[in-house]
Parts: C-alpha cells; structure tokens; sequence
C-alpha cells in the first residue's frame, strides 16, 4: 500500500491556488479549541482522518478484509508513534468515522490506550483476537456497551492482557468467571469499571480481593466452588493447586447496577469486605457501600457471618484483623525508618562537634539530642495497638446523612463525595441543613467535587454549603426546590471557587413582582466566579406548555453576575428559566472591562470564550444570539430549540451565513 498518492490532474493557476489553500486552513482553524491555527501535526491527522475511508481504508476492505487473517499488518501507520496512533483513533471516533478496516490497520504494537465505547458495534470476538495479537502492550482498555460479545471471548482477551492498569466494561454482558479472569491475568490493574453488568452478582467481586479469600479456614465447606473462583481461564487444569494471590492494586472500582446477591444483605457484606481487602482504593461506587461503613465502623462483624459461610471465605472480622496488622506494621516501619534517619543526623552532628568542638556546653547538647533521638526510637516500638482503622478513599457515591458520621472516621481524606438525601427531607425538616453540616465538616476546606440530591427548598442546603463551598470547584444540586427567594446569590458566595455549577431545579410556584429600581441598583459588590468554566440551570417544565411562566425575575441579577464575573465561561446551559433572558444577555453583552485579571488576557471579554450554548425554552430573540456568536470566536454550537421568539426563517437565515452549528426545533 503506498504511503502517498501523486496527484496527476492538470496544476492550478497560482492565483485559485493560494485562495484555496485559504479557504482549507480556515476550515481546519475552527477544528482548535482556541481558534488559532493547529500545528503541522494535527494537520496531518486530520489530513489523515479525512483521507481514510477512500483512500488508506478502501485497498484493504476491498482486498483482504474478510479474506486473510494477518497478526500484523505492514501498513502506512507502523511508523507513528503510539500517542499519534491514539489521537487518530479518537479523531475518527468523534466523526464517527471509524470502521472495521480502518481499526484494523491501526491496532498495532506501539498502541497503549483503545477506547471503542462511543463505536461498541465494532467490538466482536474476531477484534478481539485482533487486540490480543498485536496490542499484548495496553494499558487501558474501554469496550462499555458491547453487549454483543460473549463473555467467554471476553475472559479470553483479559487473560492474556496482563499489562492492563484501566479496564472499563460498563453495559457488558460479562459474569463472574469474568472478574475471576482479571483477578487472574490482570495484576497490574488500577482501575475497573463493571456498572451495569446485570450478570455479575456483589460475591462475585470478591475475587478481586485476592488471596485474602484463599486460606485454608474457609475450604471446609466450600472447597471445590472456592477453587473455581481462582481458576485461570487459560488453564482449566489449575484448579486442583491454586497459589495465593495479593490483592489487587486498584485505586478505583465502578460497580453501581449490577446483578443482585442470594440473599438482600449480600451488596453490604461484599462492599464490606471489599473495602478492607483492597488496601489501595480511592474511588468507589458499590451498593452498600454507606451500610457497610456503619458496619465497619462500629464492628458489627456477626452480621455478615452467614455471607461468609455461604461464599466460603474467611469471617470479616479475621480480615479487619489482617487489614489493622498490616496497617500497623507499615506505620510502625514507616517511624522506625523515620526515627532512624533522625538518629543518623544527630549521631553525625555529635562527631562533628567532638572533633571539633571546644565547648563543653556544644557537646553535652549534643549528647541530650541524642538521647531524645533514642528514646523517640524505642517510643515507636512500644505504640499501643490501634483499634480504628483508616480508609484511603477520596471519592465516594451514593451517600445519606446517617452515613457522614462513619464516614468521617473512616474515611478523613475525602475529596469528592455524592449525597442523597431524598425522602429525608419530610422528617427532619429545618434541621437537616444542621445535620449535613456538621456531617461535612470534617472534610471542611478540602472538598474539591460535591453533589447533592435533594427534593427540598435549595435554602437548607445554605448551612452545608458555607461549611464545605470555600474549597469547591464543582458544585452539582439536583431536584431542589427553589422559591422567588431562593438565596443564589449566597451560594455563590461561599462557593467563590467553582468551575463547574450544575443546577436541576423545580421553579418557583408562585410569582412574586420585582422590586422597582431591582435593575438600577449597584452591583459591583455582587459575588463573582471568576474560575467558572461551565454553568448548567436547568429547570423542570411540562412538555404541554409552551413556555415556562416567569415567576422568578429576581433571578435575572443572579444570571448577570454569573455571566458578567465568568469570563471563563466556555459552555452555557440555560433550560426553561423562569425569567425572561433576552435582557440579561443585552445587559452582559455592554460589559466592555470587568477589572478580573487574567493571566492570558489581561482584560476579559464576558461571554468571550464561550464554545457551547444551550438556551432550550428560554426568552431570547435570535438578535441577542448573533450578537453572541459575534463576540464569542470559539463557538461551536448554539441550542435554541422551542425557543418561541425564534422563527423558522431566523434560524435559516441564521444557518445560512454561519459557521456555527445552530440547532432549532
């Protein structure tokens, strides 16, 4: 297959041909993020991208596609690098160009990341035999979605990946024998995705904890299942010796919607063990997992006996013993080396003051350094025994209120965590606010994500978010309820940090009228997010109604500080506001100098940088979006679907001379 083509056409005037060089440049310029011209290299992909369905892909799909079976393929792209490789795959991903003759010239042996989630109909046992043969080298692997592989070609595959660190399998039919495979084959894996895997029950996950469920205490009962579940699929014969395995190193486990146990407490005994098998987990999303921190906490380990019994692995309480050894053997090494290195430095201080020191007071001072050092040393020896034991999770889902207190011992290095608090909210009242409060302080002024959901007035979360808003930089609230007082403008001021605001809210049911002078009064003191990046309000509506009733123009101010104080804004969602919208963007549009520094651009354009915009049933004239894409540069895609100020012909006049991709229904 050449590399290149020599183009036998009649040559261009020199004229035609610089006006069409033109003309290309200034279609690749709109594929950056920034606008600026993209460099040789990513010239070259797209060039590659563009070129690849009739030209690099078509000898191959017409010649030897469904007629040979090659390992390898000596092709145009052996010579790329393998992030090039990797960048090509996800440019034609993204045009939802990739087809199978195409990925199979670009499987090849420098590639370390395959990512075919947003195309899971090209995944079959056939690729996956493909994946196996030439790229044995990958790191991460994602195939969410492709429900059409069997699980038996799946376990194959995984067996004989064993430099896999990222594993997704979200939406895949894989089981049990499955997660026996990767615990198997896949000893360098870091971080597992299997939610929404029906056919994988919660003690099938168990294997994952390794040799922990391997000791000899547990084969009394259950000795030829307990050998299964160590069983390598490539070698079926193994089962009769099987050698113990160390956990695996993951840091991260995605396990939410997957099959249900034997019994209803089987989701809280696997997540407890989970939890103290797996020494390395940071991130974790499992059913049970808030039941299971209360259990832990408070060692209620009987409860999960007859689990224990059932699967045949050892008692909980015997692994939160290995787990509490452990920690303490590794605490106390970590002192010791610590206290020695100490002793050293103190030790080398001495000599040097005896050989050269003529004072008698620098060498008795040394001499009571030393001796601090030693009795240090023998301090550590001699710790009583510690009977709290600490997790390392830094990011958790699926939270209540009851669980932040076990949490918070638990857990102290929280850094992301997701909290649901539906149905709370009738029998607590004004108090829950309180309560998730001083649930939260723990992690007070380290939390960096939050999301909560919550049915009720969005003014009881206020107390919790002035506790935990001054480290956020992603706030998401979901399913609250907001009233024409709704204090938006307080939750900005204790979130001043944020770079993501994601709020789905029910609009307020009654109108209150605006305040006369509301639009004249000074706002220069208003709170600001100057780091927001992208901004989402999304309100419920009826699918009958035309247009959402505007009952809330208090909220007008809110979205003009928004607007105007975000100068970083790059993607806008604004669904159904109960307000009108055209104003304010009228009114945001007038900003010529917000006074907010900036390091790449000293003085900041509000709505400048803007990339996405979503206005779906919202007040707005199709005149405030030109201006708007007239401003903004960098813009992508404009949404103003039922938008009712907007007419047909607008939007295709709109369409007509503009670059922009605008969307109207």
């Amino acid at each position: 297959m050449p590399l290149f083509r020599a183009c036998s056409g009649p040559k261009l005037v020199p004229g035609r041909r610089r006006i069409r060089r033109a003309k290309w440049t200034g279609r690749v310029r709109k594929t950056e993020e920034d606008g600026s011209v993209p460099p040789l290299t990513r010239l070259c992909l797209l060039s590659l991208a563009d070129h690849m369905k009739d030209v690099w892909a078509k000898d191959y799909a017409d010649n030897y596609l469904d007629q040979y079976s090659f390992r390898h393929i000596m092709g145009p792209f052996n010579l790329l690098p393998g992030d090039l490789v990797e960048e090509l795959l996800q440019l034609l991903c993204s045009r939802q160009q990739l087809s199978r003759a195409a990925l199979h010239l670009l499987l090849l042996p420098q590639l370390r990341s395959l990512s075919l989630h947003s195309c899971p109909g090209l995944v079959t046992s056939a690729l996956c035999g493909h994946i196996v043969a030439r790229c044995q080298g990958l790191w991460s692997l994602d195939l969410s979605g492709a429900q059409q592989l069997p699980a038996k070609a799946l376990s194959e595959t995984l067996c004989c990946l064993s430099n896999l660190r990222s594993l997704s399998l979200a939406g895949m039919p894989c089981d049990g024998f499955t997660i026996r495979t990767i615990a198997r084959g896949c000893r360098l894996l870091r971080h597992l995705d299997v939610s929404r895997c029906h056919l994988i029950s919660p003690a099938a996950l168990l294997s994952l904890g390794g040799g922990a469920f391997c000791s000899s205490s547990c084969s009394h009962s259950n000795s030829q299942s307990h050998s299964s579940v160590f069983t390598p699929s490539s070698d079926p014969s193994s089962s009769s010796s099987i050698a113990p395995l160390s956990p695996l190193p993951l840091s991260s486990l995605l396990a939410l919607d997957i099959g249900f146990g034997d019994q209803e407490k089987d989701p809280v005994a696997a997540a407890a063990y989970l939890l103290l098998s797996l020494p390395c987990l940071e991130r974790i999303a499992i059913e049970g997992f808030t039941q299971a921190c209360c259990l832990i906490r408070h060692r209620e380990f009987s409860w999960t006996n007859e689990f224990a019994d059932r699967e045949g692995v050892p008692r909980l309480e015997e692994v939160w013993r290995e787990r509490r050894r452990n920690l303490r053997v590794n605490s106390l090494s970590k002192n010791i080396e610590e206290a020695s290195a100490e002793k050293e430095e103190d030790d080398e201080e001495e000599e040097g003051l005896l050989l050269w020191g003529e004072n008698s007071f620098d060498i008795e001072e040394a001499a009571s350094r030393s001796n601090q050092a030693e009795q240090k040393r023998k301090g550590v020896l001699s710790q009583p025994d510690d009977e709290c034991i600490t997790l390392h999770l830094k990011d958790v889902r699926g939270l209540t209120c009851d669980s932040l207190d076990s949490l918070g011992h638990l857990c102290p290095d929280l850094m992301s965590m997701s909290i649901n608090i539906d149905g709370e909210e009738e029998t607590r009242g004004a108090g829950l606010g309180s309560l998730l409060a001083a649930g939260l302080q723990t992690w007070s002024g380290q939390l960096r994500y939050l999301s909560v959901q919550f049915s009720g007035p969005l003014l009881r979360l206020l107390p919790a978010l002035k506790v935990s808003g001054s480290s956020l930089a992603s706030l998401t609230l979901e399913g609250v309820k907001t009233s024409p007082h709704t204090p938006l403008l307080e939750v900005m001021q204790a979130c001043p940090r944020l770079r993501d605001l994601d709020i789905s809210a029910e609009p307020p049911c009654r109108q209150v009228e605006e305040e006369d002078g509301g639009d004249q009064q000074d706002d220069r003191d208003h709170p600001r997010l100057p780091n927001l990046c992208s901004l989402r309000l999304n309100f419920f509506y009826e699918h009958s109604q035309m247009k959402p009733i505007m009952s809330w123009m208090a909220l007008k101010k809110v979205l003009k500080c928004l607007l105007a104080g975000s100068p970083l804004l790059e993607k806008l969602s604004l669904v159904a506001l109960p307000c009108p919208l055209d104003s304010v963007l009228e009114d945001v549009l007038q900003v010529v100098d917000l006074n907010l520094p900036d390091a790449t651009d000293p003085a900041p354009v509000p709505l400048g940088r803007l990339q996405h915009i979503g206005l779906p049933r919202s007040d707005v004239k199709m005149v405030t979006v030109k201006s708007i894409m007239q401003r903004s540069q960098r813009l992508k895609s404009v949404d103003v679907s039922y938008c009712w100020q907007i007419s047909q012909k607008e939007w295709l006049d709109c369409r007509r001379f503009s670059k922009v991709h605008v969307v109207w229904v």
